[in-house]
């Protein structure tokens, strides 16, 4: 009996402690502790009234409500851990474990309007509204998170994913080039801000910004390879060649890039090794034009019979080279033994198998307009006469690197006329 004098005496007074909690902070999720310590309490009066006697179970759980647990709770607001946030986003997190995100996020904008500086409760809501397609209050969220936790880097770089998924890239790049200012080694960083600098076609910066990267991942196929692609619309064949090589080196089975180093020794003149490259590159999605490029090659060689059959080969595969191939010069010679019968129609075109590929849609894009920029360079080459100075290839490869840019500025320009009128 002297036990239950003094357990009720120790209840009482905590359940007195955590009412007052409640006044003083006008926060309801504190009464769910009233609610079991009452529940506590409760138990010890039933175990007085029916004269229980040393049952161990009851005992354990009615010290654990009325006693246990506000103890813990009121150690923890000692300590400076706020308990109510620590409820709130446990609710919050549960309701989202079970998809009701209108709940969860109901709970967190309590949380967040009660207390302002909850770091986790300003995350999850970002969270949250991310989930639901709200991007600009998303973004709100995680600028608040990083205003209150300024290492917060996962949120910062989400800031610049979202600001990118509104068109806003400018601010993107800006935000990232002062985030790897901060914290050069950030891998995801690099990549997205590589990838919007190509975009814009500033790939002298891109190059810079992979170069940095690569001091803290060394043996990164993806930065290599990037480097590749720059490098390529850069017309520096020689590093963009080294890069290829490197990327190679790590991912042999990454097919595109021996389909691009074949085509940079090509234009280079070493067949041989262009041969070897395009061999690698046949297994991949790129089998019909290395197989293209090698019947260029066996014509080169002056291999006529394997020339014909690489060049069906082709066509057969990927029945669009027809077009291509009969108003190639290189198979001039050939056009006549081409025995693939093929159908052009809308109902039987190629179409291009969806490829477990984890890079983004930009980096396949800058990609494809690597080797269309390759293979019009390799054109090129193949097209001038005896007659042409290496000055004349320059101005037809510039012409090639402009190419783009003047179409864009063409369209910039009849909008803005559009636009007057």
């Amino acid at each position: 009996m002297f036990e239950k004098l003094i357990f009720n005496l120790l209840a009482f007074s905590l359940f007195i402690i955590v009412f007052f909690k409640i006044i003083r902070k006008n926060d309801t999720n504190y009464i769910s502790i009233l609610c079991l310590q009452a529940l506590g309490i409760a138990i010890s009066f039933i175990e007085i009234k029916k004269g229980i006697i040393e049952n161990i179970p009851v005992e354990v759980l009615r010290y654990c409500l009325s006693v246990f647990i506000p103890v813990i709770v009121l150690i923890l607001e000692y300590n400076g851990i706020n308990f109510s946030e620590i409820f709130s986003i446990g609710i919050a997190k549960l309701c989202m474990l079970f998809g009701n995100t209108k709940v969860a996020k109901s709970i967190l904008v309590k949380l967040v309007t009660k207390y302002p500086d909850s770091y986790t409760g300003h995350k999850l809501l970002a969270e949250s509204y991310e989930k639901e397609g709200g991007m600009r209050r998303a973004i709100d969220e995680y600028v608040t998170s990083v205003d209150l936790r300024k290492n917060d880097y996962k949120s910062y770089f989400k800031i610049t994913k979202l600001l990118k998924e509104l068109g806003k890239k400018d601010e993107a790049i800006q935000m990232l080039d002062n985030l790897l200012k901060t914290k050069p080694d950030c891998y995801d960083a690099s990549l997205l801000l590589g990838e919007l600098l190509c975009e814009q076609e500033k790939f002298k910066e891109a190059a810079n910004v992979y170069h940095e990267a690569l001091k803290y991942n060394p043996s990164d196929f993806d930065l290599y390879y990037n480097l590749g692609i720059v490098y390529t619309r850069l017309s520096d064949f020689q590093m963009a060649k080294e890069m290829y090589e490197r990327a190679a080196a790590i991912n042999h089975r990454m097919y595109a890039v021996n389909y691009n180093l074949g085509l940079i020794v090509f234009i280079q003149k070493d067949y041989d090794l262009a041969e070897r490259y395009f061999l690698k590159a046949m297994d991949g999605d790129y089998e019909a034009e290395a197989y293209y490029a090698l019947a260029k090659i066996y014509i080169k060689k002056n291999i006529k019979d394997k020339a014909i059959l690489f060049l069906n080969k082709a066509i057969e595969i990927n029945p669009k080279l027809l077009n291509k191939a009969a108003n190639d010069i290189a198979f001039e010679n050939i056009k006549q033994y081409i025995t693939v019968s093929v159908k052009m129609n809308e109902d039987n075109e190629i179409k291009e198998e969806k490829l477990d590929d984890s890079r983004s849609d930009v980096i396949i894009k800058l990609e494809k307009d690597a080797i269309n920029y390759l293979e019009d360079t390799t054109k090129l080459v193949e097209g001038m006469s005896i007659g042409d100075s290496r000055q004349r290839l320059d101005e037809k490869i510039e012409n090639i690197i402009n190419k783009d840019k003047n179409k864009d500025d063409i369209l910039k320009n009849n909008y803005e006329d559009r636009q007057k009128n």
